[in-house]
């Protein structure tokens, strides 16, 4: 597993890959997952945990996206993990459904326009479950353990989260990619201005290392020259 770790030597491990990255916090005994991945993966996502000695940690959800979600309801059927949310997510989290989906360049506007013809979409839907938290604005980590904080970076969907450590490095979700080499513009956002807005968050918290759901981890400067080239659009 690929890791990355603080100054002060919290260790972030991408435990999951490919369809969707998940990440596990580790500082000390305490672990924080972000992310479940698809119940394809969930096999790898339990065997990981239990290697790690991390079958007790806390689930926050980046967003709702069936992607990230699929096994939020396993984990807590089988280890009780609580699960956080933003607040304008939880209701699809309640119900198992995928916040709305939007393409945001025109391939994938026509994507999404020819599998809600076809009703495709209906099938992203994922086994419901409750939420124990729910996060607004920001959520400050160090009462649970962990140097960081939650901060609402809105676009790619209403409730997009990203998980803040030391404002070293920050777990983004799917508000920013890293697929395409010297991107990071999602294909997916319900309002990319917004999105793009929120950019300008992550850039402020100081991170100089971003970790994204899809692809691999971009820097500072690539995110920077992203926002200038957007954010005039």
């Amino acid at each position: 597993m690929k890791s990355w770790k603080t100054k002060t030597g919290v260790r972030i491990y991408r435990i999951l890959n490919g369809r969707c990255n998940c990440y596990l916090i580790s500082n000390g005994n305490r672990f924080l997952l972000v992310d479940s991945g698809t119940k394809r993966d969930w096999n790898r996502l339990n065997k990981r945990l239990d290697k790690l000695g991390a079958t007790h940690a806390s689930l926050v959800l980046t967003h709702c996206h069936f992607d990230h979600a699929e096994n939020a309801a396993k984990l807590k059927q089988t280890h009780g993990t609580p699960v956080w949310v933003h607040r304008s997510e939880g209701t699809c989290l309640k119900n198992g459904e995928n916040p709305v989906i939007q393409g945001s360049t025109p391939v994938t506007k026509l994507l999404i326009q020819v599998l809600r013809w076809t009703r495709q979409l209906v099938r992203l839907n994922y086994a419901p479950v409750n939420h124990d938290c729910l996060v607004d604005e920001r959520l400050d980590l160090d009462p649970f353990g962990f140097p960081g904080y939650i901060l609402h970076t809105p676009g790619h969907t209403p409730g997009s989260l990203s998980v803040i450590i030391e404002n070293e490095i920050a777990l983004v979700g799917d508000t920013l990619f890293g697929i395409f080499r010297g991107s990071v513009f999602p294909p997916f956002a319900d309002n990319p201005k917004l999105m793009v807005q929120s950019w300008k968050k992550l850039l402020d918290t100081g991170c100089t290392t971003f970790l994204p759901a899809h692809g691999s981890e971009r820097d500072k400067a690539v995110l920077k020259r992203q926002y200038d080239k957007y954010i005039k659009l």
